[in-house]
């Protein structure tokens, strides 16, 4: 079955991201994470390396899957924070897309509080703990 998903790359904190991710959406984890340990021909990496994660994959809203990685500098990767993309979360409830917003906002950055807009939804943006833009955008009236 195709499907769309979205691939979130960290420095090293993709354990400590996508438990934070599973707590917010009540989900699980498709399978069990997969490590760089585990990788054929990376056996020879440190052990604080071999720890990291290659894979994960988390469903959260409407079918949509999050994926994410360990990207970091001695395995040649560039990752570079930026503000380039939003997740854009549309729940089907007030009170799901304020908790949603909540959690996500929970040691994060709220960019615009969760309010009620001209276009007629409740909408916020939020830079989570992990450094991951949200939007929230929920068309439910109170």
């Amino acid at each position: 079955m195709a499907r769309t998903s979205t691939y979130l790359n960290f420095p090293g904190t993709t354990e400590e991201a996508f438990h934070f991710y599973r707590a917010v959406f009540g989900t699980e984890f498709v399978a069990t994470l997969q490590r760089m340990g585990e990788v054929p021909g990376m056996e020879g990496l440190p052990e604080d390396q071999r720890r990291l994660v290659m894979h994960v994959e988390l469903p959260i809203l409407g079918g949509h899957v999050l994926m994410g990685t360990d990207a970091v500098a001695s395995m040649g990767h560039d990752l570079q924070q930026g503000n380039a993309a939003h997740l854009n979360l549309e729940p089907d409830t007030l009170d799901e897309a304020r908790r949603l917003f909540g959690a996500l906002a929970e040691g994060g950055v709220v960019k615009q509080p969760l309010e009620q807009m001209f276009w007629g939804a409740t909408y916020g943006a939020v830079v989570d703990r992990c450094g991951v833009s949200w939007l929230v955008n929920c068309a439910a009236q109170a």
